[in-house]
């Protein structure tokens, strides 16, 4: 194959990926990685140009959304009962659902067996304690608060010696989600990372946000390092392109999808079914 012979199918490639909220500079990475994978490469007679692109980016795309094995959060806690709980700290500005997400986390581990500390390190947003607190008392989970303006770390803190003391497997840790990720918040999550050393950095973002939802990616990653993502608001997104954008932007795992409001909406992510989903 020359690259002219692709040129026309690319270009509309291309422009259904961004029809589909595929952020711009990903959709061209992509599109720019098939073209260079099958420059050269040989035609059956017989077999349609417009299907071999195709099918090559569909390799490109479940390559992207399928980086590698996803960590079993459940199995990974019970591995530590009676030992050092599995911390998870989770990132994300204001409005992504962050909240939710750490309730529907704590609901999936407690239906496999794990009951996990919440830990309210969140001592900025006005509200956000509570807000916690109910989910926490509706699922019959164990909370760990400070008070507003206090220092987050010793929150966290707090919230790992007690699941030590008291043999829990798990602690959440909840975190400041300001509209903008400032020098302060920063400094605020590098402190909390140093203080506890949590074992996954997750990083919550709105399928709906799309290009705001890479450049959360990318600042967080920057920041504190992301190590997965969460994200949410997918049954209102019935296209999926800012889970491309976002996995094509940091390059880490894609862990579950927010699917709706109640505690058993986070699905697993299935990079098979977005892809379906994409290319129709």
């Amino acid at each position: 194959m020359k690259p002219e012979d692709l040129e026309p199918v690319l270009d509309d490639i291309l422009i259904d990926l961004v029809e589909s909220d595929v952020a711009l500079e990903a959709a061209e990475s992509i599109v720019a990685g098939v073209k260079e994978g099958l420059t050269g490469y040989r035609v059956r007679r017989g077999e349609p140009v417009e299907k071999v692109v195709r099918d090559a980016l569909r390799k490109a795309l479940l390559t992207l959304l399928d980086p590698g094995p996803r960590p079993d959060l459940a199995a990974e806690a019970r591995r530590r009962c009676g030992g050092r709980p599995l911390v998870i700290l989770f990132l994300g500005v204001n409005g992504t659902g962050k909240t939710t997400t750490i309730a529907k986390v704590a609901y999936m581990l407690r239906k496999a067996g794990v009951t996990p500390v919440i830990a309210a390190a969140d001592t900025f947003r006005a509200g956000a304690q509570e807000q916690l607190a109910v989910h926490a008392e509706k699922l019959g989970v164990p909370i760990v608060r400070g008070r507003y303006g206090g220092d987050p770390a010793s929150v966290a803190y707090d919230a790992v010696k007690h699941a030590e003391s008291r043999g829990f497997c798990a602690v959440l840790v909840d975190t400041a989600g300001r509209m903008h990720v400032d020098s302060n918040l920063v400094e605020e999550l590098r402190k909390i990372v140093r203080v506890v050393k949590p074992d996954y950095k997750i990083l919550v973002v709105d399928s709906l946000t799309g290009n705001d939802a890479v450049e959360q990616a990318r600042l967080f990653d920057e920041a504190v390092g992301v190590d997965g993502v969460i994200v949410t608001k997918v049954d209102a997104d019935p296209k999926g392109g800012t889970l491309v954008s976002v996995a094509h932007a940091i390059r880490k795992p894609i862990l579950y999808l927010g699917t709706g409001q109640r505690y058993e909406d986070l699905r697993p992510f299935d990079p098979q079914k977005i892809v379906d989903q994409l290319l129709g």
